[in-house]
């Protein structure tokens, strides 16, 4: 198969006039929008198929044929010109470059080098914009009709699934060697945080053997596995007060109270691991030690009561300060409510606001005695006495992490608002869509893409990959003048000469090259 470059290009300008006449010809006169708008994106995609079809023969046409030196610096005769596919958003085109070998010596082909090809058929733009959906949504489904009805072929899921390994595999590589923030884009605080979310995982053999036919009652098909989260962020010191607290939480307007500061994190770090508790601490600690510096005054470990997790933490950061999730000790108050009064009462507001305030203002010692009293009294039913002693030993074993009065005076943050929004929108909302089961491996894969996309280093991340991929196979770097897309955006716009008329238009010459 040999391509002709004067074909393309005659073709090229044949589909550009009918372009043309499509946006200006007498049908165009009387079109509705909609209906250009679709026919054109249409077009448009025909149009970029033979152009980039063009771009790679020219490329072959000015790649030489003379003999190449391999890595051991023996000759490599020209042997002949090989096809490869390429799938680009555009469709499928072919690269025909010359490949050169030498029996007992090995093969080579410098073009697929020039070109930044990986070692699949897909694009890298193609790869990007597919990932990038799979990542927020289901592989198939409405995310396949979608690729579909938007350039006309979709990916299979084994092909998407293979292409997010691949380029997943470096993202943690990448983390490791990116630079920290500034220190004058940093607050004073380091806060970490870290939880737990359950993911859906695909049963193996031995646990489907064992799987009952029909459920009983609470059981579930499958099982779940923790993917613990994690973040670190810097944020400015606020100090409040109990009262200020209150009313900020329950959404109560004082008279004369002045509004309180809005904190934002700065420079937030997410990531997730379905690797243990163990795993994600350790690269989080990681991440404290790039952030560190004389910038950072205080540091902030929070997190909800899990034991397993404060250990650790006491353990492998011992700088910090551990405190308590207020919103995890704020619901165990609203259950110990809940079975006093009732779930309808209207006497609970008030009932947990009151201790809620004796919490923030050091007096958590005295709610416990309360509630044992409570769990004590006579007419205190079984079922109370049960959450009124869990809530009152739940607060007791946390003590040391509820010092909320000097929290707040230091300005500190009291509530993991930051991990829970990780939990839910970085874990939940894309692994535990219905009926959903996950490898690990695909669940981690996914979870890192994420993870660069999260932390708006997508660009950056890919960028990484490709100049990682380059020397990996190529053993040279990636080009290092500016990328043709953003010398496109930043060129002077091309002028074509307006027309007189539409029999006129044959004048009018495509530009070939930008």
């Amino acid at each position: 198969m040999t391509f002709n470059s004067e074909e393309i290009i005659q073709e090229v300008r044949a589909e550009f006039e009918h372009v043309m006449d499509f946006v200006t010809g007498e049908q165009a006169r009387t079109a509705k929008a909609d209906s250009i708008e679709r026919g054109l994106f249409k077009m448009l995609l025909r149009l970029g198929a033979k152009l980039l079809q063009l771009f790679f023969v020219v490329r072959s046409q000015d790649c030489s044929r003379q003999p190449v030196q391999s890595k051991s610096g023996q000759e490599l005769p020209y042997h002949r010109d090989s096809v490869r596919v390429y799938f680009s958003i555009f469709n499928k085109v072919l690269i025909e470059r010359p490949y050169f070998y030498k029996q007992g010596v090995g093969a080579q082909i410098p073009l697929d080098a020039e070109l930044g090809l990986g070692e699949d058929s897909y694009s890298d733009l193609l790869q990007e914009i597919t990932e990038y959906l799979a990542i927020y949504h289901v592989y198939g489904g409405k995310n396949a009709d979608f690729l579909e009805r938007l350039f006309g072929f979709s990916l299979s899921t084994r092909a998407l699934q293979q292409n997010i390994a691949e380029d997943a595999e470096s993202v943690e590589a990448y983390y490791a060697q990116k630079s920290p923030p500034g220190p004058e884009s940093e607050a004073e605080i380091l806060v970490i945080q870290a939880d737990g979310k359950g993911v859906p995982m695909v049963l193996v053999e031995d646990e489907v053997a064992e799987t009952p036919v029909r459920l009983g009652k609470g059981q579930k098909h499958g099982h779940k596995k923790e993917a613990v989260a994690t973040a670190i962020y810097t944020i400015t010191a606020v100090p409040r007060t109990p009262i200020e607290v209150i009313a900020s939480f329950f959404k109560e307007n004082q008279p004369n109270q002045r509004p309180t500061k809005d904190a934002k994190p700065q420079n937030k770090h997410i990531w997730a691991t379905l690797d243990g508790k163990d795993v994600a601490l350790s690269r989080l600690n990681q991440q404290v030690t790039v952030r560190e510096g004389a910038h950072i005054l205080h540091r902030v470990a929070l997190c909800d009561g899990c034991e397993a997790l404060q250990s650790r933490i006491l353990l492998q950061f011992q700088g910090f300060t551990l405190i308590l999730d207020f919103v995890h000790a704020n619901e165990y108050l609203w259950d110990a409510a809940n079975s006093l009064l009732g779930e309808t009462s209207e006497q609970r507001l008030e009932w947990v606001k009151r201790r809620t305030l004796q919490i923030l203002s050091g007096r958590t010692v005295q709610v416990i005695a309360e509630l044992r009293r409570m769990a004590k009294n006579k007419k205190t039913k079984v079922t109370q006495r049960k959450q009124l002693h869990k809530t009152a030993n739940y607060f007791e074993r946390n003590l040391p992490y509820m010092d909320y009065p000097t929290y707040l005076s230091n300005g500190y943050p009291i509530a993991s608002g930051v991990i829970e929004g990780v939990c839910r929108h970085f874990v939940k909302d894309r692994f535990e869509l219905s009926g959903m089961r996950w490898l690990q491996t695909g669940a981690e894969n996914v979870l890192r893409l994420r993870a660069a996309a999260e932390n708006d280093d997508w660009d950056a991340y890919f960028a990484y990959h490709r100049e990682q991929r380059q020397l990996r196979l190529y053993g040279q770097s990636a080009s290092s003048l500016q990328p043709i897309e953003a010398q496109v955006i930043h060129s002077q716009p091309v002028h074509l000469q307006p027309l007189a008329s539409h029999s006129h238009s044959k004048h009018c010459q495509l530009p070939l090259a930008v």
